[in-house]
């Protein structure tokens, strides 16, 4: 008992000590799907300053055995990524030398997505670092440490000695939303039963996103001009604003093997899990896609890439509470790794950041459908496939009642709002329809007993039989048993299988 006391009262200080450590696909510099030809515009690079070419030239002199720039068709290939912790690499563990402390901790890691990804590239570089806000990347940015350059600086090098295919960037947490001391005091509050977190938060919530758009834009154009003034034209690369996935989510019971809050590292009361889930992470999401669009950037839109891999979960990609005891007393390096991607996570992002550059669209969604680990990209943004089921006879919407997501909620009718739990996404890949509150929850029929009077229910998305919808003259029916159709007797009776009569009461629009 005393060891767990112990434990507890570290839990408490690290909770209380953590901080702005916490933190965080794409504008196309010119055309969706360029980028990788064998013939650029080459135009001739502004001179960089006298500190910034010292730096270059020895880099260049590394790469190729003199330091001369040389024309971008005859450089080796490169990719880059620039940003915060969340695609810096912090939360999984192992971190290049110089990144992980005592004057230093970008957390950079050699296991981070832009090493990880099926681009052919001679050189893939991560100059990003766990904290940084955008006044760390624009143009006449500050430093973060003594010895890192300015994002935006880095990039103007590596941009002059190496044939950049695709910059990625992840940046917008630590500005006005300040992401990570909200999930510290949110944890802190739980481990003190001090009450929840949201009310605190919710009212002001959106003008915190609103207020980080505008840096994310003059960020996303600063990188422009670095790229226009080392000589590239504006289809000779990829610039990709990639978005964050949500880390937690409240459907941690329905692991078999769940090993309690504490232990497991999902700490917090379950409302404020599904408060970020459902609200803060979406609207933060809407904020990065609004700032894509404002700078002619294309998006990916990974908010719903982590469902199912939560902290917690079953196969989770995020790295829970985590204390470093070799930080005593703690403090907010104690803490910093905790609700970042891990390994599983970066790989999954290396995956989305494929399917994106190898695409030619300008806005795309990842997320692992069947919850089968490979990623899946959508050609939309997923605020734009989400649509309500509204019943023609009652007038009412397919509803999953109070946001409850627990495996084996029973599905109902309701008067429509437009909230999430009223968003349904009929996948023609896997035949699903997949409710807008979480991608890993999926219609059901339970225990595939096709049979009038059987309750729908939302389950684990698996890809299963009686996971399986197919469409047909406005009704919806189980792919395994088409005689039989989804129905809305009354209003806000439960959404009932039942022999198929061309009702009016079968059919949604």
């Amino acid at each position: 008992m005393r060891r767990t006391r112990n434990r507890l009262r570290c839990t408490v200080a690290a909770a209380a000590a953590m901080a702005a450590a916490l933190g965080g696909m794409a504008a196309a510099a010119g055309p969706a799907g360029a980028a990788d030809r064998s013939t650029v515009t080459t135009t001739a690079s502004t001179p960089l300053s006298p500190e910034l070419e010292a730096i270059r030239a020895a880099e260049a002199t590394r790469l190729y055995g003199d330091p001369a720039e040389r024309p971008l068709a005859d450089r080796k290939t490169g990719l880059i990524s620039l940003g915060d912790s969340e695609i810096s690499g912090e939360g999984v563990g192992t971190y290049e030398a110089g990144t992980n402390g005592p004057d230093n901790w970008c957390h950079r890691s050699p296991d981070s997505a832009i090493h990880r990804t099926g681009i052919p590239a001679d050189i893939t570089y991560n100059v990003s670092c766990s904290g940084a806000y955008t006044g760390n990347i624009v143009i006449g940015g500050s430093k973060q440490y003594a010895d890192e350059l300015v994002q935006s600086d880095n990039l103007a090098i590596k941009a002059r000695n190496t044939r950049i295919k695709m910059i990625v960037l992840v940046a917008g947490a630590n500005d006005d939303l300040q992401f990570g001391p909200v999930m510290t005091d949110c944890v802190q509050r739980w481990v003190l039963s001090q009450g929840v977190c949201q009310p605190k938060y919710e009212g002001g919530w959106q003008a915190r996103v609103d207020g980080l758009v505008p840096k994310v834009e003059k960020t996303v154009r600063d990188l422009k001009t670095v790229m226009s003034d080392a000589g590239y034209g504006n289809s000779d690369y990829k610039l990709v604003v990639m978005g964050y996935p949500s880390p937690i989510g409240p459907d941690f019971y329905d692991n078999p093997n769940f090993p309690g809050k504490l232990p497991g590292g999902c700490a917090g009361y379950d409302s404020d899990a599904a408060w970020g889930r459902n609200v803060a992470v979406p609207a933060f999401e809407r904020g990065m896609r609004k700032a894509a669009a404002d700078t002619g950037a294309v998006y990916l839109d990974n908010s719903r890439l982590f469902h199912g891999h939560e902290v917690c979960s079953e196969d989770t990609w995020a790295r829970g509470l985590y204390i470093d005891l070799s930080h005593f007393p703690p403090d907010s390096n104690s803490v910093r790794q905790s609700f970042h991607p891990n390994a599983r996570g970066h790989a999954a992002f290396a995956s989305c950041l494929t399917q994106i550059y190898n695409s030619s669209l300008r806005e795309a969604s990842c997320a692992d459908p069947a919850s089968t680990g490979s990623p899946v990209l959508q050609a939309a943004a997923w605020d734009d496939v989400f649509k309500p089921l509204k019943n023609e006879a009652t007038g009412t919407c397919v509803d999953v009642p109070a946001s409850v997501t627990r495996n084996g909620t029973e599905i109902s009718g309701w008067d429509c709002h437009g909230g999430r739990n009223q968003g349904w996404w009929y996948d023609s890949g896997t035949k699903s329809i997949v409710t807008e509150l979480s991608h890993d929850r999926c219609l059901d029929v339970p225990g595939a007993d096709y049979k009038a009077g059987a309750t729908l229910i939302v389950w684990n998305c698996s890809g299963a039989a009686n996971q399986q919808f197919v469409k047909q003259s406005g009704t919806l029916r189980p792919a395994a048993s088409t005689g039989l159709c989804l129905t809305l007797a009354a209003a806000k009776d439960p959404l009932k299988l039942q022999s198929c009569d061309g009702s009016a009461k079968q059919r949604f629009a």
